[in-house]
């Protein structure tokens, strides 16, 4: 029963999956063993893998009938999500991803959450986690307002209305009534649908007691491939929606900027075109990107005095990899859309 007394809504969990034998399992197992009383199922879409998930999943499905598929040929995130939402039977819609783990009792705080609020989407915090050195380092970026910006549900926040949610536990009529995920947006889909909720007149909540672990990328070729496409998407958004995107993804850009602006000028001086008092005052444009690196030193090596060194000498890596591959992606959108890129670091290419 809901802390309003009604019987317990039927949970449909959607998860888009692909080249995801390593880690889909654990996530299955975590949705099944959710501490809920009402009907569950998974609905999970399944992309061209090549490493095996597709016969993985396929023994999952035939020892448990709460686990179903639905072929996604089309690979993108939002298309699968719709086509796993559009095959699930139940009221309330669970966004689960295939590195993700929920808490036992995720579902049922979740669905009170949505009673006691009476919003249309509710999201917890984002745990990123990690098994190796290099993947811990993502992760620690992941927990860090440094990493992604300070988003609520990367860094926590106190509860309340919120901007977007991370996955999202959604009711299903609100869906439908808006469309369900925008299949021409290939990253950063959740932002957009939660956008046209709230224009809808819904409320998208955060619960910082919901937690979900993340696995990030295992190494360092993946997690630019990763930020890369995910920068080319917030831009390509930004050309759809301007100023209704938050002032902190200009951030990346407008850092990667600076550090080009700043090579065309040491070039410029170091081959005496730029000199005088004209070289001298364009030397401005130095500021910025060393200042990004004293910050940078600064979180990696000090601010974690508990991390061993080679963990911070990673962290040092990671926190550049990921803001200017993103900043990059960002100005390749903003210039020319975002076409067909995608996020390749998984697909195996």
């Amino acid at each position: 029963m809901t802390a309003t007394g009604k019987a317990l809504p039927g949970i449909s969990y959607v998860m888009p999956v692909l080249n995801e034998a390593s880690y889909v399992e654990n996530a299955v197992r975590t949705v099944l063993a959710q501490d809920y009383e009402g009907d569950k199922e998974i609905v999970l879409a399944l992309g061209p893998s090549t490493d095996g998930t597709d016969e993985l999943v396929e023994r999952l499905a035939k020892a448990d009938a709460r686990i179903r598929t639905v072929r996604n040929p089309d690979v993108d995130i939002p298309v699968g999500l719709n086509l796993a939402i559009a095959a699930s039977t139940n009221p309330i819609i669970v966004r689960v991803d295939a590195h993700s783990e929920l808490e036992p009792g995720y579902t049922r705080a979740a669905v009170e959450t949505l009673d006691r609020t009476g919003a249309a989407n509710v999201g917890g915090v984002m745990l990123a986690r990690g098994k190796t050195p290099f993947q811990s380092a993502v992760a620690r970026a992941y927990n860090s307002k440094f990493g992604l910006g300070g988003a609520r549900y990367h860094g926590g926040a106190t509860e309340g209305p919120a901007e977007s949610a991370y996955l999202g536990v959604f009711r299903r009529e609100v869906l439908e009534q808006v469309g369900l995920f925008d299949e021409s947006i290939r990253r950063g889909e959740d932002w957009e649908l939660n956008l046209r909720i709230r224009a809808a007149g819904h409320l998208v909540w955060f619960d910082p007691s919901l937690e979900v672990s993340y696995w990030p990328r295992e190494n360092w070729r993946k997690l630019a491939r990763q930020f890369f496409a995910t920068g080319v998407w917030r831009g390509e958004l930004v050309r759809r929606y301007g100023g209704r995107n938050p002032w902190r993804f200009f951030a990346p850009p407008l850092l990667v900027l600076a550090v080009v602006v700043s090579l065309v000028v040491a070039v410029l001086q170091l081959t005496g075109v730029l000199h005088g008092w004209l070289g001298l005052v364009l030397s401005v444009v130095y500021l910025a990107p060393i200042a990004y690196l004293l910050l940078i030193l600064w979180v990696s090596l000090v601010q974690d005095e508990v991390a061993a060194w080679k963990n911070r000498w990673l962290f040092l890596l990671v926190l550049p990899t990921m803001h200017l591959s993103w900043g990059t992606g960002f100005i390749v959108a903003l210039l020319r859309g975002a076409r067909e890129i995608t996020d390749t670091s998984r697909t195996g290419i």
